[in-house]
């Protein structure tokens, strides 16, 4: 008997410091212990810049840039650097909606084309009954990162009208409603909606509406926009493991989807606001939008597989303008954005009034997951796990199988050399082809080579390495895309080339190179 009063004992002791300690853990990191997180972060990364900011209560506990703004200027990164946000833009696109919901304006289940007659997509079924919650929740039936390409890498001579008009051209490869695939257009659509409905810009609107509100006094829109540019970032890409610094890759079109600059100072104020369910200001006197629709904007709506995350995670969804999903028992509110040479992350979890922000300006993504996931450990429990060791690995696993594959492509266009096509029959692949939605690319012999350029994005231009029978790897003269593909001519009965389609060799390749989308007919 007593040996099982003992044992009790013993299981009650056991189980109490279990939890003093979890309860201890859950007090949150030290910003001291952040400080040493980041630099070991940026170390393992390579990422010149970082700011860190982390929200807890409605009150700041720690705000603080790392590193350099830019590898040019050496200018120190401090808590008003401003980043772009990329992806992390459309929550605000999301709030702009919102606002507009709650004055009476829309619904979410307005049609699109009651806004935007000319709107129209692949199916007319579809286009007639696609909403506004339709465009935020990445179910369009469209492939992931559909049409990407009108913006991305450069896109810059594409109008908010010929993407609009040219999205009628991009096939579905899933059904209405059915499957998550996450997309940038239809954001943009949507900020053409705010603009109609409000009868200002998407800028003006989110600027005015939002960010003055709030005080995110140094935050703008987009780039253009900006009153101060003397503390801003410069992107940068590792090319053969040397960083470099790259231009921004986004186009003022798609500001509604990603082009807004800010600092983790200001972005705190967002988080602040989130976490109040809308209210900020003096004793949450002020609100930005209802409570009603900011619980709306957190609820699911589109279905995203669970799993991966490195918690206990039992479902995870698409919600407006956030990603919900549970970890640990916690409810968790999320988004990331990344551009060419950019990367960024905000985290909220509501139950505890947490909010975690981290932006980066190098498009390592383990980096922001291994701040994150690190400071979330220390206020939800979680010990014992090294987040930068685990984030490291699995970054090294995957460009390493990326290498691999890369690797055996360019080998056998090495070995293929020899059997490569004479002059006369590289001429007969010269000509314009056209894809319905991207425009005209000439494929020119030029030295010797074949060359491709498209004429509505100039940067993406490149030499046509001969690869097998009628398929070229295209070599991009720009490096930090790292995005090289295929491209595989189809030939009409008399031998000539009449089109080819694309696809990216490397399965790292962004998916805004959606080049498996594109279908070239020849011209000329």
């Amino acid at each position: 008997m007593k040996s099982f009063r003992f044992l009790l004992r013993s299981i009650f002791l056991t189980g109490f410091l279990v939890l003093i300690t979890s309860a201890i853990f859950a007090q949150g990191i030290s910003s001291h212990d952040i400080d040493d997180l980041v630099e070991k972060t940026m170390k393992s990364f390579n990422v010149p810049g970082i700011a860190v900011a982390v929200v807890k209560d409605d009150k700041i506990v720690h705000m603080k840039g790392y590193g350099v703004s830019s590898i040019i200027t050496k200018e120190r990164t401090d808590e008003n650097t401003l980043f772009a946000i990329a992806s992390n833009s459309k929550a605000f696109t999301a709030a702009a909606l919102a606002i507009l919901t709650d004055e009476g304006k829309l619904t979410w289940e307005t049609r699109v084309t009651d806004i935007i007659p000319e709107f129209k997509l692949y199916d007319p079924y579809v286009t007639n009954e696609f909403t506004v919650r339709d465009l935020l929740t990445h179910r369009s039936g469209l492939g992931l990162g559909a049409g990407d390409l009108m913006l991305w890498p450069d896109g810059s001579y594409f109008t908010l009208k010929e993407i609009i008009h040219n999205m009628r051209y991009l096939k579905p490869v899933s059904s209405f409603r059915t499957k998550y695939d996450y997309d940038n257009l239809l954001y943009i659509v949507a900020g053409e909606v705010v603009a109609r409905v409000s009868g200002m810009s998407w800028e003006e609107f989110v600027e005015s509406r939002i960010m003055t509100p709030l005080g995110m006094g140094r935050s703008a829109a987009c780039y253009k926009r900006l009153k101060d540019k003397s503390n801003v970032i410069d992107a940068h890409v590792p090319v053969q493991g040397i960083i470099q610094r790259v231009p921004m890759s986004f186009t003022n079109v798609g500001n509604a989807a990603g082009g807004i600059f800010t600092s983790v100072s200001d972005l705190s104020k967002w988080v602040m606001m989130q976490l109040n369910g809308g209210k900020y200001g003096k004793d949450l006197s002020k609100s930005i939008f209802s409570q009603k629709t900011a619980r709306e904007m957190w609820s699911p709506q589109t279905i995203i597989p669970a799993g991966g995350s490195g918690y206990k995670t039992n479902f995870s969804a698409y919600a407006l303008g956030w990603r919900v999903n549970d970890i640990n028992g916690f409810k968790q509110v999320s988004h990331t954005g990344g551009l060419s040479g950019v990367v960024t992350q905000v985290t909220m979890i509501p139950e505890l009034k947490l909010g975690i922000i981290v932006l980066t300006n190098q498009q390592a993504s383990g980096a922001f997951v291994a701040i994150t996931n690190t400071i979330k450990d220390s206020y939800i429990g979680v010990y014992g796990r090294d987040r930068l060791k685990e984030t490291l690995e699995a970054t090294v696993s995957n460009l390493s199988e990326a290498h691999h594959v890369v690797s055996k492509v360019w080998a056998k266009v090495a070995n293929s050399s020899k059997f490569a096509p004479g002059e006369v029959m590289l001429r007969s692949y010269e000509g314009k082809y056209k894809d319905n939605w991207f425009g005209n690319v000439n494929i020119t012999l030029e030295n010797g080579e074949l060359r491709f350029s498209s004429e509505m994005s100039p940067l993406l231009k490149g030499v046509l390495c001969y690869y097998l029978d009628n398929t070229f790897v295209v070599k991009w003269d720009e490096r930090s895309f790292d995005a090289d593909a295929f491209i595989h001519f189809s030939k009409d009965f008399e031998g000539n080339p009449n089109g080819f389609v694309m696809k990216a060799i490397s399965p790292e390749t962004d998916f805004s190179y959606d080049f498996q989308d594109l279908d070239f007919v020849r011209v000329k």
